[in-house]
């Protein structure tokens, strides 16, 4: 891998964790180049986030493709073209596929809102609320297709308090997520974190949990 890492980000939304990785890099926290903002929500708030930070857009429409192997072809084109060398996916809601997968393996991360295996998928918190339980969390991990189930690279628990609510709840996880993503992306970054042998290794550091 270069230095500063070359990375990409994928989102669908508001972009609030990819507004996390921008500040981090900008405050001299990450030693990562954000070379690429994927979207398939062109519309988003997160596009406009990319632009006032200056980093170039890949939007798309997936009902334009034929299939989704059809559109990641053409996002592997862009990575390639791009020099992406992690893809980062941080509030991206498509199914990745094998196109993807087998390109960037081990090379590809997700952020999920709760502490898996428990509640993946949508609606981690709403879940999590749901189910009654007083603790969840947050897990950063490798995506190996399926969902939500890639090796596990960090988490990081929080207690959920009698009154919180779908909102209040997810306001802290957010919390969370803004601090743990950027730790780990360094992590990858200073080489400290990696997958070999079909395992994550882990060179410890104060603000990862194992």
């Amino acid at each position: 891998m270069t230095k500063p890492l070359r990375i990409a980000v994928f989102a669908s939304g508001s972009g609030s964790n990819f507004q996390a990785l921008v500040d981090a890099a900008k405050a001299g926290k990450l030693d990562v180049t954000i070379g690429l903002l994927v979207c398939d929500k062109p519309a988003a708030a997160v596009v406009g986030r990319a632009q006032a930070a200056g980093v170039p857009v890949h939007t798309f429409r997936p009902k334009d493709y034929p299939s989704r192997e059809a559109y990641e072809q053409e996002l592997l084109e862009r990575l390639r073209e791009e020099r992406i060398e992690l893809v980062v996916l941080a509030g991206y809601m498509r199914i990745i596929t094998s196109v993807l997968v087998e390109a960037y393996w081990g090379r590809m991360i997700n952020i999920h809102p709760s502490l898996l295996p428990s509640f993946p998928g949508l609606h981690a918190v709403r879940q999590a609320l749901d189910h009654g339980v007083k603790v969840t969390g947050v897990t950063v991990h490798y995506v190996d297709g399926g969902l939500d189930s890639g090796p596990i690279i960090a988490q990081r628990a929080l207690a959920i308090a009698p009154d919180d609510t779908e909102a209040s709840l997810e306001e802290k996880i957010h919390r969370i997520e803004h601090e743990l993503y950027p730790d780990v992306v360094q992590g990858i970054a200073e080489g400290r974190i990696r997958f070999a042998d079909n395992r994550v290794i882990i060179q410890p550091k104060d603000g990862i949990a194992q």
